[in-house]
């Protein structure tokens, strides 16, 4: 065994715990990680932590080393990012990024392990994740030069797509959401900013991330004639309600569904390949706009509840180790 780790479980919907972990020996194909950051993903791990998965989709919900089952117990997460201490001899040493839950140390296959890029400071790589989600959602979309650009929804993932989207050459991108501090990070990421009430409307594409009836309505209303929302938002157990009997089919509008865990076969491109563009993307500083909170390991038990009510407000929120 290579010792004992501490990782973070969710006991009950609405109570989490530090548990002691015992950790194996690395396999001669596998990496001992001991961790420096991990993230918090707030919209997702809070529905998981309020117990607000549906059952019909407790199995697509699992993390890739996600330990017992929803409501919980279990232990959950996917932003990961540590050094490599034992095992395949080229990987120690080295930062790596990995789909793995709040915990100390752990060993997985050194296939499930990315390195992070020089460049790339290990708190800002925990936004991979992140990243590699609106990266599938920009290949979805298929935004082009010049186009009216709106994403509704100011949070991690909304502002992790306007900061691609701020690269893409005379595009107008507006970040909408009602919360008028996002107009800093708005700035931050080079986009502009409007309340849902002000934003610029004849879109070409808009990218919906609010997870809300109003946000995805506000979203509609935005596009251009024949254009398309891209849905990213994840509601969990609540239902949607849009007006598809207004204007809807005279304008002959598109929703399209986006999902990190499938990528459009046209693109040609593997999982790992998305995931090692994601982590060279994070090159960018502008991206250390989404990280708006840090707390040690220990303290996460009393910090998630605050971010699940909304108390202690975040983008990505970085536990440190």
């Amino acid at each position: 065994m290579s010792g004992d780790a501490l990782a973070f479980w969710l006991a009950s919907p609405g109570k989490g715990e530090i548990r002691a972990e015992r950790v194996p020996a690395p396999a001669r194909d596998e990496v001992l990680v001991r961790t420096l950051h991990s993230g918090v993903s707030r919209g997702t791990e809070t529905l998981v932590f309020t117990g607000r998965v549906p059952p019909s989709q407790w199995a697509t919900m699992r993390a890739p080393y996600q330990e017992g089952d929803f409501p919980g117990p279990v232990k959950y997460g996917y932003l990961n990012v540590g050094v490599v201490e034992a095992g395949v001899p080229e990987l120690i040493g080295r930062t790596v990024f990995c789909l793995y839950p709040h915990q100390s140390r752990y060993v997985v296959p050194a296939t499930a392990v990315t390195v992070v890029p020089d460049g790339v400071p290990a708190h800002r790589a925990v936004l991979a994740g992140t990243v590699e989600t609106a990266v599938n959602a920009l290949w979805d979309a298929g935004p082009l030069i010049g186009d009216r650009i709106a994403v509704v929804g100011g949070g991690m993932v909304g502002c992790s797509v306007a900061a691609l989207l701020a690269t893409f050459p005379g595009a107008r991108v507006q970040l909408v959401d009602p919360d008028g501090s996002r107009a800093a990070v708005a700035e931050r990421l080079g986009v502009g900013y409007a309340r849902p009430e002000d934003a610029d409307g004849d879109c070409d594409v808009v990218i919906h991330a609010s997870a809300t009836s109003a946000g995805l309505t506000r979203a509609l209303e935005l596009l251009a004639p024949e254009a398309t929302v891209v849905e990213l938002s994840w509601y969990g157990d609540q239902p949607v309600s849009v007006p598809l009997g207004e204007f809807f089919h005279h304008r002959r509008l598109t929703v399209k569904s986006s999902q990190v865990g499938g990528i459009a076969p046209s693109r040609r491109r593997t999982y790992a390949d998305r995931l090692a563009l994601s982590l060279d993307l994070l090159r960018n500083p502008v991206f250390d706009a989404l990280v708006t909170g840090r707390s040690p390991f220990a303290e996460l038990p009393d910090v998630l509840p605050r971010l699940a009510d909304g108390s202690l407000p975040a983008l990505c929120h970085v536990i440190d180790y």
